[in-house]
C-alpha cells in the first residue's frame, strides 16, 4: 500500500466524470460564478454518472492520473431514475479493485452534486485535490508494478460474472429475483468479494507467465502467495485454455499464457 506526505512540487492530475444533467451544471456554474478552484481537473461529461464504466477509472489512473472523481446528481433526483445509485454500487466494487492493485482506494471519490451547487463542487474539487497531494504522486515508486496491478483490475471488471453482478446488485439485493427472492447484502458481498479475489489473482498470473513460461513455484514466488492456491487457479486457467503447458525444468512443470488471436 502506497505512503503518505506531501510533496511541495507536487501538482497531481485529477479526472472528473459529472453528469450532464446536475454536476456538470454545478461545475459550470462555479465557472460562470468565478468561484475559485484548483486547475489541477479536467472534466468529463457522461450522460449519467451510471454510465461511469470501472475500466475508464482503472485505465485513467494506470495511464498517471493520480486520483478520479465520479460526480453525479443526489439520490432521488436521478435524471435516468436510479443511474447514481447504480454508479454508487459500481464505484464501491471499483475501490475494492483500487485496493488490491495495491493503490489507496481514497484516489477514487463519489459525490452528489446538483446543478445549483457551484459552491459545493468548488468546495469538492478544493478537498480532492489536497488529499490526492497528501497522498503524493500514484506511480511515484513503482510505475511497473502499479501498471501491471492496474491492468490485472481492469481484465477483472471487463470479466462476464464480474459485470453482470455489478449491474444486477441492486435488483438481486433490494427488488429480487423473478421469484421475489432477494439476496442478503452480506451474501451478495461475500460473493463478490470471492469472485474479485479469485479473478485478480488470475489475471496477474497470465500477466506473470505471458513474457515467459514459469513454474507454480516461481509464480507463488513472484506474487507472494502459497504454491497451493497459485496451483488451484493455474489448473482452472488451464481448463479454461488461458494457461497451457510449456515443458518442464527438471521436476516442475512450465507454464505460459496462451495468447489469443484477435
Amino acid at each position: 500500500m502506497e505512503g503518505g506526505g506531501i510533496l511541495p512540487d507536487f501538482e497531481p492530475k485529477i479526472l472528473a466524470f459529472a453528469c450532464n444533467w446536475c454536476s456538470y451544471a454545478g461545475a459550470d456554474l462555479a465557472g460562470v460564478s468565478r468561484i475559485q478552484y484548483p486547475p489541477n481537473m479536467s472534466i468529463i461529461r457522461v450522460m449519467c454518472s451510471g454510465r461511469v464504466d470501472p475500466i475508464f477509472i482503472l485505465d485513467a489512473l494506470k495511464k498517471g492520473v493520480d486520483g478520479v472523481m465520479v460526480l453525479g446528481c443526489h439520490p432521488g433526483d436521478c435524471h435516468y431514475i436510479s443511474g447514481n445509485l447504480m454508479a454508487e454500487r459500481k464505484m464501491r466494487w471499483t475501490k475494492e479493485l483500487i485496493e488490491k492493485a495495491g493503490c489507496d482506494p481514497r484516489r477514487l471519490k463519489l459525490e452528489w452534486i446538483s446543478a445549483s451547487e457551484g459552491e459545493r463542487f468548488a468546495n469538492t474539487a478544493r478537498e480532492f485535490t489536497e488529499q490526492i497531494k497528501e497522498l503524493g504522486p500514484l506511480q511515484k515508486e513503482d510505475k511497473e508494478k502499479i501498471s501491471a496491478e492496474l491492468k490485472a483490475a481492469s481484465k477483472v471488471v471487463d470479466e462476464s460474472r464480474v459485470r453482470v453482478l455489478m449491474g444486477k446488485e441492486r435488483e438481486l439485493v433490494e427488488e429480487g429475483n423473478v421469484y421475489g427472492d432477494k439476496a442478503a447484502q452480506k451474501d451478495f458481498d461475500a460473493l463478490m468479494k470471492g469472485i474479485l479475489d479469485d479473478e485478480h489473482t488470475r489475471e496477474k498470473i497470465l500477466l506473470a507467465a505471458k513474457a515467459e513460461p514459469l513454474s507454480i513455484k516461481e509464480i507463488s514466488k513472484r506474487m507472494g502467495m502459497p504454491s497451493q492456491e497459485i496451483g488451484r487457479h493455474v489448473m482452472w486457467l488451464r481448463h479454461k485454455g488461458k494457461i497451457a503447458l510449456h515443458g518442464i525444468e527438471g521436476r516442475s512443470p512450465l507454464y505460459k499464457t496462451v495468447e489469443v488471436e484477435v
